[in-house]
């Protein structure tokens, strides 16, 4: 799967994954709980399944998400409250 978010990078590897996500998936050999989690933009599964956060931010960046976002979605907060956390040091008091 990581190798597959990674190989997010190449402008023709967007346009074709865009194109037909789950052949996409298919082609780089993703058991069907993977597809299902990147075809759901199930975050969290993606994560369980062996996603490494830096490479499943990959496919955020193509879905105009931000790192805060996903941190948001890990955390159970709200990207704004995550951003917030983060610039009062990592403190959710604020």
């Amino acid at each position: 799967m990581n190798k597959m978010f990674m190989s997010l990078t190449r402008a023709q590897a967007r346009e074709e994954f865009l194109a037909d996500e789950r052949a996409y998936c298919e082609r780089f050999g993703l058991a069907q709980e993977q597809t299902t989690a990147v075809l759901e933009r199930d975050w969290q599964a993606m994560l369980d399944l062996g996603g490494s956060i830096f490479y499943v931010y990959k496919l955020a960046m193509m879905d105009g998400l931000s790192m805060q976002y996903l941190g948001g979605v890990f955390t159970g907060m709200s990207e704004a409250d995550f951003k917030a956390a983060m610039l009062a040091g990592g403190r959710t008091d604020v």
